[in-house]
């Protein structure tokens, strides 16, 4: 046993030789050549960058500076490029950055140097001190005291070296000779997302609109990316979760360059769209790339007075009075301008006014939207049209089974005909046994009727449904 601790002693002292030994080259953000970032919906970025470096022979620690923050180190990958093969050691991600505090962290149990002054002289005195605690307030042990706060300026020997002005990647590697190499860092990071917004304008009379979509895009990964090549996919990634631990303790819109939007293609089944410009994303900033644009398509307007399936199930009196149909505006993903993968985003509505002011009447959230489908937005509800329903009979057939009859009057105080939507949800098994208006069967649990209401007139849709549970 005693002859083995010499050998250890040994081994452990030329450990810490060869450490030493190596020396630090560091790549600061202006030895990138090209950068690429790829920005996914939920928070979640490919980084890729190139930058050129001169490595000696041998075991060297290249210092990669101004990664990002919030850089996943599991996944950083460094490869050389063109020159020499190089062999990975190890990797460090130093993302504990410089600040007054940390510093003054990292001192407990060690010595600092505070700096008085003399108001009246101006007369600077030096003391040494210990610092003891540094969390909750300054504890400093003098030579025959001990005193909290800080009685002037501390002055530190030196940063500790786990201490970074910038997010870095530390990489330990050993390179077969020296020369001047081209590497390739690749990671994944936080701290990046994007988001599609849409204005659309309509006109002649709400029967068309003119769209335009941008892309907003949000750095707060604690890096810059200086005139990246930028992807953007839209489409929503299975992602394996973390083991979880319990711890103790606008305006009107502006017009579109027709080269600014991106290509877009399938990428498996997501969709990818690529900027042919590049763009640099600063750091904490939000900024907006030009998405799509597209005028004069075809729009339509829609108004739904939408029921519920309790009224079928009891005796009711008045079920509602003045009650308001939904507003939607409702276009084709299709054709002309459009025809193309829509990211999900918010697209918010403006109106031109009689003076021709574009004034804003609503908001909606799209979902990813696939070419040929349809895009209903919801806006509002309707100002000018309002509808009384009540229960007119009510007749139990059975412990299941009932027979209903309702009345509902829509009043259109529009100087022009409106066509409302009667949506009414039918529990269990279903028959509409008398009605004034035909209906339609939409679903296996609905039942809808197209109301045409005269200009500044009133319309009744009276049915009776016989219902079985």
């Amino acid at each position: 046993m005693k002859a083995v601790l010499p050998f250890v002693a040994t081994l452990l002292a030329a450990s810490v030789a060869h450490a030493q030994a190596v020396t630090e080259i560091v790549s600061p953000a202006a030895d990138r050549v090209a950068t690429a970032v790829t920005v996914y919906n939920d928070n979640l970025a490919l980084v890729k960058e190139r930058r050129k470096v001169t490595l000696p022979g041998g075991p060297v620690r290249l210092s990669l500076r101004d990664v990002s923050a919030q850089m996943k180190p599991e996944t950083a990958l460094l490869s050389a490029v063109n020159g020499k093969p190089i062999s990975l050691i190890e990797q460090n991600f130093d993302f504990d950055l410089l600040t007054p505090q940390k510093l003054l962290d990292k001192y407990v149990g060690r010595e600092v140097t505070v700096i008085r002054g003399n108001p009246a002289t101006g007369a600077e005195t030096r003391e040494k001190a210990t610092v003891l605690a540094a969390s909750q307030g300054t504890v400093l042990r003098f030579a025959d005291r001990i005193e909290t706060g800080v009685p002037g300026r501390l002055a530190f020997d030196s940063v500790p070296g786990t201490l970074r002005d910038r997010p870095t990647l530390s990489v330990l590697l050993d390179a077969t000779a020296a020369n001047a190499q081209t590497l390739e860092l690749s990671y994944l990071t936080g701290g990046l997302a994007w988001k599609a917004d849409y204005v659309a304008n309509l006109g002649d009379g709400g029967k068309t609109l003119d769209l335009n979509g941008w892309v907003t895009l949000t750095n707060s990964s604690g890096a810059a990316y200086e005139s990246a090549t930028l992807q953007l996919v839209a489409g929503t990634l299975n992602r394996a979760q973390p083991e979880r631990r319990e711890f103790l303790a606008k305006g009107a819109m502006v017009a579109m360059a027709a080269d600014a939007a991106p290509r877009e293609e399938a990428l498996m089944d997501y969709h990818l769209y690529t900027f042919d410009r590049p763009t640099t994303l600063a750091e904490n900033q939000t900024k907006q790339l030009a998405l799509l644009s597209a005028t004069s398509v075809p729009a339509e307007r829609e108004y739904l007075l939408a029921g519920n399936d309790y009224y079928y199930m009891g005796r009711f009196d008045t079920l509602g009075e003045k009650l308001k149909p939904a507003v939607f505006v409702i276009f084709q993903n299709k054709g002309g301008q459009l025809g193309k993968p829509l990211p999900a985003g918010v697209m918010r509505v403006y109106a031109r006014d009689s003076q021709g002011a574009a004034q804003f009447v609503g908001e909606d959230n799209i979902a990813h939207t696939a070419k040929n489908e349809t895009v209903r937005l919801r806006l509002g509800e309707a100002f000018d049209i309002t509808a009384d329903r009540k229960q007119t009979n009510y007749r139990r057939l059975s412990d299941r089974s009932n027979e209903n009859s309702y009345s509902i009057v829509i009043r259109n105080a529009k100087a022009e005909p409106v066509t409302v939507k009667v949506q009414e949800p039918m529990p269990g098994d279903w028959e509409i046994t008398q009605q004034s208006q035909k209906h339609v069967k939409e679903s296996a649990h609905v039942a809808l009727w197209n109301i045409t209401v005269p200009a500044e007139g009133s319309a009744i849709l009276e049915y009776t449904a016989r219902v079985k549970w």
